[in-house]
């Protein structure tokens, strides 16, 4: 889905056959000014998307840029202002904040912990764990607050989950038989492998054939033992019951990757306000 189709489909959701508050109230060819205000500590984000929306109703909105995405920001400061027609921006407010305010969360939140292990080499990545239809901008929060894309759909990586090697008949199968489908197919795609204990991780070892080993559920000293066991071979990743409080401990095994569902699904939305600036 493209940035103008997204506005499309959130404003029709929004507006439908008209926003009859502002058509009731407000002359048509009323000019406005509004000012975007933030409201509580944190990292920015989708300064971008909210001039698209508003640029999508409006090609001559004009803005004053204050922010930019990825700033830290804290209570009573100014992201932007918007010049335009008073119906451009009360149809605009509620999908620019909405956006914004969701996006800002996920920065602050993966923010928090990419600072938590700063000085480890461990990256932090995101899952698919989203919102249907809102993925593309979740994840590029992720990016603004200094976390890393795993993949974006099911198109992009090959991941062999626990279900995929248990309906396929094994970890070994799962391996041959995805090896021979890139290979027929002529895609060009990495492949991961989810591990459940020690056991599934030499026979990985033992099979080849893949990019990265997923330790799933491991505790911390478990990871370093299997990164032990992988001696460099493969990429690593981490997950599953990662949290702020033990990802330290995480990081401290050397794993390459941790993923995190966490940094978008348990996000809070930041406090932001889309008020009108009278002269």
């Amino acid at each position: 889905m493209t940035t103008q189709e997204f506005i499309t489909a959130a404003l029709l959701e929004d507006v439908g056959s008209g926003d009859y508050s502002t058509l009731a109230s407000i002359p048509a060819d009323a000019k406005g000014k509004a000012v975007l205000k933030i409201k509580e500590d944190g990292i920015l984000a989708g300064m971008q998307l909210a001039q698209d929306i508003f640029h999508y109703l409006e090609e001559d909105a004009r803005f004053t840029l204050y922010k930019k995405d990825g700033d830290a920001v804290s209570n009573g400061e100014t992201a932007f202002t918007v010049e335009a027609g008073v119906h451009t921006i009360l149809k605009a407010e509620r999908l620019v904040l909405n956006c914004m305010q969701r996006m800002s969360g996920i920065a602050t939140l993966t923010n928090r912990y990419v600072t938590k292990i700063k000085g480890y080499k461990t990256k932090i990545l995101d899952t698919r764990k989203t919102t249907p239809l809102f993925r593309e901008y979740e994840k590029q929060a992720v990016r603004i607050g200094g976390g890393y894309n795993l993949r974006m759909g099911l198109y992009d990586m090959i991941m062999l989950k626990d279900n995929h090697i248990d309906f396929c008949g094994g970890i070994e199968q799962a391996i041959r038989k995805t090896n021979e489908y890139l290979a027929a197919s002529k895609l060009d795609l990495k492949i991961e492998i989810e591990t459940r204990n020690l056991d599934d991780v030499r026979r990985v070892l033992e099979t080849g054939k893949v990019h990265r080993i997923m330790l799933d559920n491991y505790p911390p000293e478990l990871v370093e033992e299997a990164i032990g066991m992988i001696d460099g071979r493969y990429e690593t990743e981490a997950s599953g019951g990662i949290n702020l409080d033990n990802i330290l401990s995480y990081a401290r095994t050397g794993v390459d990757y941790v993923s995190c569902g966490a940094i978008i699904n348990h996000a809070v939305s930041m406090d932001l306000s889309l008020k009108a600036q009278l002269a």
